[in-house]
């Protein structure tokens, strides 16, 4: 059992690199959390990691028992779970990663919703501006926009999603027609400079074909580091906004936003949870999966496979200033 113990301190440990950050949430003192890494290392023979006033880095040897530590608590995870199937209760640690803006709007509520229904579930939700990588902190679940970058992931697809240029509709009253993506930089865009991407490079494809994409360069008096605050500055009327259909569906079907230059439609960008590959994948995680495909498809209205927006947006009226799309009362 001491063994056990054993693996489980040291993958907190690993998880949080740091000394500081395990004993806080271990609720232990600084100098008991380093006086069990020593006796660990001293019963192994071996140094586990490299201490520094902030940082803790494994040695080869750390990262091996780190490793294999993970694969003996998951195999035991999953013995205890096929051992009467834990009295049909989910428990343990669901431990999720996603983005701050789609964390706090969706995944936040489902989560909290999702521990509700299952009372003996402890849930960890650490919002970040970039995904990270689970294994390297201990997530079981990621939350990522776009392809997943690694193939040792399994993906399920939470949502189509795809960016909408839009505007309010009095600034599509005041300001110059827009036909075409080269038109931008002739109006004011509200720049989202998020994850140090290239946020004055906005992308387009040309919509019902499968050919005519744009890249152009925009600019304009606002920008923020937060999409929400953007947004804001879009319904006040401050300029033309490029932003996911999960984040501005609201303001779309409420008219305080307008689909503009609708022959043109920002790129994919798909919502999937991943999780590592192994061989058993616990009830957990597979439960949770499951409750985010049926609570992500009830607060987003679905885009078509293809990305293209619902039935009931209709076409703008004709002899407006900006080219566009507004919603109907239709659902």
């Amino acid at each position: 059992m001491a063994d056990l113990d054993d693996l489980a301190f040291f993958q907190r440990l690993a998880q949080h690199g740091s000394l500081t950050a395990t004993a806080r949430e271990l609720g232990l003192s600084l100098s008991a959390v380093s006086k069990r890494l020593k006796q660990l290392e001293a019963r192994l023979g071996v140094e586990l990691a490299h201490r520094t006033t902030r940082r803790l880095t494994l040695t080869a040897e750390g990262e091996l028992y780190r490793e294999r530590g993970a694969a003996i608590l998951d195999d035991l995870d999953d013995l205890e779970e096929a051992l009467g199937n834990r009295r049909a209760e989910l428990s343990g640690r669901l431990r999720i990663n996603a983005t701050f803006g789609f964390g706090r709007r969706h995944i936040a509520p489902i989560l909290s919703a999702f521990c509700a229904e299952h009372p003996h579930l402890d849930g960890w939700l650490e919002l970040t501006n970039f995904p990270l990588n689970l294994s390297d902190h201990g997530f079981d679940v990621g939350i990522l926009v776009g392809e997943p970058p690694d193939s040792r992931l399994v993906a399920h697809r939470l949502m189509v999603n795809r960016r909408i240029l839009c505007a309010s509709p009095s600034y599509c009253a005041t300001m110059p027609p827009l036909e075409d993506p080269s038109d931008l930089s002739r109006h004011q865009c509200l720049v989202v400079r998020e994850n140090d991407s290239d946020y004055a490079t906005w992308r387009f494809e040309r919509r019902h074909s499968g050919h005519g994409e744009r890249t152009v360069k925009v600019g304009g008096r606002l920008a923020s580091n937060d999409g929400e605050a953007m947004t804001r500055m879009a319904v006040d009327g401050h300029g033309i906004l490029l932003r996911s259909w999960w984040d501005v569906h609201d303001h779309l079907r409420a008219g305080r936003l307008v689909e503009v230059l609708a022959e043109w439609q920002g790129v994919r960008a798909d919502f999937h949870a991943v999780y590592d590959q192994r061989r058993h994948v616990p009830a957990r995680i597979r439960a949770f999966i499951a409750y985010l495909e049926d609570r992500i498809a009830e607060r987003v209205p679905p885009l078509a496979e293809g990305g293209t927006l619902p039935a009931w947006v209709e076409p703008h009226a004709k002899g407006k200033s900006c080219s566009g799309r507004v919603i109907t009362n239709g659902s």
